[in-house]
């Protein structure tokens, strides 16, 4: 068998949720808006949080157990644990660490990744090219993402649109045609400030300044992140398409991420896909960034919507800028 031979199919999967939801009617209560007006715009209708007691580890805890017990896995039998997340416990350790630890992982390396939105298939290519190369055969990939803690419930631009979440998937060396095929990562730089935190890090660090000014919360340009992301999310997907001589037609199963119902309609429309295909579950999650898509992976197989043998698209945009696509063989 050839390196060239090694594909990462996918093997386990689960996702953990907080248990208190925040509908929007309770956003009534907060904010200047409606059930109405959220819905209309957003599709949203409700979205998990936090309780105080929870962090980004506890939930990608549960997503990571219920992964490697469908996968009949233990902790010690990975090789790598690689977490795509922007709203870690710490800036260091990693989660990804403190999963290691957490699930008994000790042959594993572990290590977080950020590109936001993107994460989740920014962190399986990245597994992926691990398995293809030979060098790891047991590879654990998340999306875990707590954004409600970096949102301003006093703007309700933002307040309305996120939720808390992660997914798991466990990657395992096979020499059968399965997992990710074909992907494209793609950025754009200079669009950061479209969608970001502007304080917190080493080039602003917190001052009581910058926290009465609410520099910790997201900030973001609506109407130009909803441009970029459409476009970006539909050429990444026709690329990856003819990179694999498909054509929309192929594909079985659209997962784009979940992040307003009109891009992801916006990206259906223009892809030309049949509107049956496209998976949505944004009305009950919110945008969870880079946990919308494995999130969706784990209900779509338990619903009986995606089944072996299907081709699976996958799409997203987020801060940074970053875009992803990405095809998978089920």
């Amino acid at each position: 068998m050839t390196q060239s031979a090694y594909y990462g199919a996918i093997t386990g999967w689960g996702q953990g949720v907080p248990a208190r939801i925040l509908t929007n009617h309770d956003l009534e209560q907060m904010v200047d808006t409606s059930d109405e007006w959220i819905t209309s715009r957003t599709g949203i209708r409700q979205r998990h949080i936090l309780s105080e007691d929870e962090s980004n580890f506890d939930i990608a805890l549960a997503a990571s157990k219920k992964a490697l017990a469908q996968a009949g896995l233990e902790g010690k039998d990975l090789d790598l644990i690689i977490v795509g997340t922007c709203t870690p416990d710490f800036l260091f350790p990693s989660t990804a660490c403190l999963l290691q630890e957490a699930l008994g992982a000790e042959n594993a390396g572990a290590f977080d990744l950020e590109a936001a939105c993107s994460g989740f298939i920014y962190a399986l290519s990245v597994g992926t090219q691990f398995i293809k190369t030979g060098a790891y055969q047991r590879i654990l990939v998340l999306g875990s993402e707590t954004v409600t803690r970096f949102i301003d419930f006093t703007d309700r631009n933002t307040c309305v649109l996120f939720g808390d979440g992660a997914g798991a998937v466990v990657l395992q060396s096979t020499i059968e045609k399965s997992g990710l095929g074909a992907f494209k990562l793609g950025a754009y730089g200079a669009g950061g400030k479209l969608l970001n935190i502007p304080a917190g890090g080493s080039r602003t660090p917190p001052t009581a300044k910058t926290v009465q000014e609410r520099q910790h919360f997201v900030k973001m340009q609506g109407s130009e992140v909803f441009r970029l992301a459409v476009r970006a999310m539909v050429d990444s997907c026709v690329e990856v398409l003819e990179r694999e001589g498909l054509t929309i037609a192929d594909v079985d199963l659209l997962i784009p991420h979940q992040a307003n119902i009109r891009i992801i309609e916006a990206v259906g429309k223009r892809l030309e896909i049949d509107p049956s295909k496209v998976w949505i579950n944004i009305h009950n999650y919110g945008n969870t960034s880079s946990a919308s898509i494995p999130i969706s992976i784990n209900e779509a197989i338990e619903s009986g919507r995606l089944q072996r043998g299907m081709k699976l698209l996958v799409t997203a945009f987020g801060g940074g800028m970053t875009w992803a696509s990405g095809l998978i063989y089920w």
